[in-house]
Protein backbone atom coordinates (compact mmCIF):
# COMPACT_ATOMS: atom_id res chain seq x y z
CA UNK A 1 0.00 0.00 0.00
CA UNK A 2 3.17 2.58 0.70
CA UNK A 3 3.87 2.23 -3.10
CA UNK A 4 0.86 4.23 -3.98
CA UNK A 5 1.96 7.43 -2.20
CA UNK A 6 5.17 9.63 -3.92
CA UNK A 7 7.79 10.82 -2.51
CA UNK A 8 10.77 12.88 -3.13
CA UNK A 9 14.25 10.70 -2.63
CA UNK A 10 17.42 11.95 -0.45
CA UNK A 11 20.63 10.72 -0.12
CA UNK A 12 22.22 11.03 3.38
CA UNK A 13 25.69 10.77 3.15
CA UNK A 14 28.92 10.87 5.60
CA UNK A 15 32.44 10.58 5.82
CA UNK A 16 33.90 8.00 7.39
CA UNK A 17 37.50 7.10 7.62
CA UNK A 18 38.30 9.23 5.03
CA UNK A 19 35.96 7.36 2.93
CA UNK A 20 31.86 8.13 1.46
CA UNK A 21 29.19 5.90 3.30
CA UNK A 22 25.51 7.06 2.34
CA UNK A 23 22.08 5.52 2.36
CA UNK A 24 19.00 6.53 0.47
CA UNK A 25 15.64 7.24 1.59
CA UNK A 26 12.44 7.87 0.08
CA UNK A 27 10.64 8.71 3.62
CA UNK A 28 12.42 11.78 4.11
CA UNK A 29 9.80 14.36 5.37
CA UNK A 30 11.14 18.38 5.72
CA UNK A 31 9.56 20.82 7.32
CA UNK A 32 9.17 18.91 10.67
CA UNK A 33 10.23 21.78 12.69
CA UNK A 34 11.03 25.40 12.00
CA UNK A 35 12.34 26.22 15.27
CA UNK A 36 14.76 24.18 15.73
CA UNK A 37 15.05 23.67 11.96
CA UNK A 38 14.70 19.89 11.94
CA UNK A 39 14.02 17.21 9.15
CA UNK A 40 13.30 13.11 9.07
CA UNK A 41 13.51 9.88 7.54
CA UNK A 42 13.13 6.19 8.33
CA UNK A 43 15.66 4.03 7.95
CA UNK A 44 15.42 -0.10 8.07
CA UNK A 45 16.75 -1.91 11.29
CA UNK A 46 18.28 -4.51 8.77
CA UNK A 47 20.45 -1.13 7.20
CA UNK A 48 24.29 -1.79 7.20
CA UNK A 49 25.24 1.24 6.37
CA UNK A 50 23.16 3.60 8.93
CA UNK A 51 25.41 2.18 11.77
CA UNK A 52 28.45 3.37 9.78
CA UNK A 53 27.12 7.12 9.24
CA UNK A 54 24.77 7.55 12.64
CA UNK A 55 28.02 8.56 14.49
CA UNK A 56 29.23 11.11 11.96
CA UNK A 57 29.35 14.47 13.39
CA UNK A 58 26.89 15.45 10.69
CA UNK A 59 25.41 14.14 7.59
CA UNK A 60 24.94 15.62 4.32
CA UNK A 61 21.05 15.23 2.60
CA UNK A 62 21.37 15.34 -0.93
CA UNK A 63 17.66 15.76 -2.48
CA UNK A 64 17.87 14.19 -5.69
CA UNK A 65 17.11 15.73 -9.03
CA UNK A 66 15.28 13.97 -11.60
CA UNK A 67 18.26 13.04 -13.27
CA UNK A 68 20.04 11.41 -10.57
CA UNK A 69 17.96 7.84 -10.81
CA UNK A 70 21.35 6.02 -11.65
CA UNK A 71 23.07 7.37 -8.79
CA UNK A 72 19.81 6.55 -6.46
CA UNK A 73 20.55 3.10 -7.20
CA UNK A 74 24.39 3.07 -7.30
CA UNK A 75 24.48 4.29 -3.46
CA UNK A 76 21.25 1.67 -2.82
CA UNK A 77 23.19 -1.21 -3.90
CA UNK A 78 24.31 -3.68 -1.43
CA UNK A 79 27.61 -4.26 -2.69
CA UNK A 80 30.44 -2.85 -5.09
CA UNK A 81 31.96 0.71 -4.83
CA UNK A 82 28.78 2.68 -4.51
CA UNK A 83 30.31 5.92 -4.81
CA UNK A 84 32.61 4.87 -8.16
CA UNK A 85 32.03 8.07 -10.86
CA UNK A 86 29.98 9.58 -8.32
CA UNK A 87 30.67 13.49 -7.91
CA UNK A 88 30.65 14.85 -4.23
CA UNK A 89 31.34 17.65 -2.38
CA UNK A 90 32.56 17.31 1.13
CA UNK A 91 32.30 19.91 3.73
CA UNK A 92 34.94 20.99 5.94
CA UNK A 93 31.86 19.13 8.63
CA UNK A 94 32.66 16.02 7.21
CA UNK A 95 29.17 16.03 5.83
CA UNK A 96 29.26 14.69 1.92
CA UNK A 97 27.07 16.26 -1.22
CA UNK A 98 25.89 14.86 -3.87
CA UNK A 99 27.33 17.81 -6.73
CA UNK A 100 23.64 18.58 -8.95
CA UNK A 101 21.24 17.68 -6.22
CA UNK A 102 18.67 20.30 -6.06
CA UNK A 103 18.85 20.98 -2.02
CA UNK A 104 21.83 20.16 0.32
CA UNK A 105 21.21 20.67 3.96
CA UNK A 106 24.53 19.77 6.68
CA UNK A 107 22.59 17.87 9.67
CA UNK A 108 23.22 16.27 12.95
CA UNK A 109 21.43 13.37 13.93
CA UNK A 110 18.90 14.94 16.92
CA UNK A 111 16.73 11.68 17.85
CA UNK A 112 16.08 7.80 16.63
CA UNK A 113 13.13 6.45 17.96
CA UNK A 114 12.04 2.75 17.19
CA UNK A 115 9.03 2.30 14.82
CA UNK A 116 8.28 -1.49 13.99
CA UNK A 117 11.07 -2.68 11.48
CA UNK A 118 12.75 0.67 11.04
CA UNK A 119 13.57 3.74 12.95
CA UNK A 120 12.48 7.33 12.79
CA UNK A 121 15.33 9.90 12.80
CA UNK A 122 15.18 13.24 13.61
CA UNK A 123 18.30 15.41 11.83
CA UNK A 124 18.45 18.91 12.81
CA UNK A 125 19.70 21.25 10.09
CA UNK A 126 22.85 23.13 10.42
CA UNK A 127 23.02 24.56 7.25
CA UNK A 128 21.66 24.57 3.70
CA UNK A 129 21.77 25.23 0.26
CA UNK A 130 19.61 25.55 -2.64
CA UNK A 131 20.57 24.61 -5.83
CA UNK A 132 18.93 26.61 -8.82
CA UNK A 133 15.71 26.08 -9.75
CA UNK A 134 16.19 23.86 -12.81
CA UNK A 135 16.77 20.57 -10.83
CA UNK A 136 12.96 19.03 -10.84
CA UNK A 137 13.57 16.48 -8.14
CA UNK A 138 13.38 12.69 -8.39
CA UNK A 139 9.91 11.17 -7.51
CA UNK A 140 9.46 7.34 -5.90
CA UNK A 141 6.25 6.37 -6.70
CA UNK A 142 4.76 2.80 -7.52
CA UNK A 143 8.06 1.17 -7.20
CA UNK A 144 9.65 3.32 -9.85
CA UNK A 145 11.55 6.55 -10.59
CA UNK A 146 8.80 9.08 -11.44
CA UNK A 147 9.48 13.21 -12.46
CA UNK A 148 7.37 16.04 -12.65
CA UNK A 149 5.48 17.42 -15.38
CA UNK A 150 3.89 20.61 -15.90
CA UNK A 151 0.04 20.33 -16.88
CA UNK A 152 -2.31 23.09 -17.17
CA UNK A 153 -5.45 22.92 -14.72
CA UNK A 154 -8.15 24.62 -16.56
Amino acid sequence: MFRHFPSGVAALCSTVDGEPEGIVSSTFTVGVSFDPPLVMFAVQNSSRTWPLIRDSSRIGVSVLAADQADICRQIAAKSGDRFAGVRLTTAPSGAAFLDDAGLWLDCSVETETPAGDHAVVLLRVHEHCTRDNSHDPLIFHASGFRSLQMSSVA
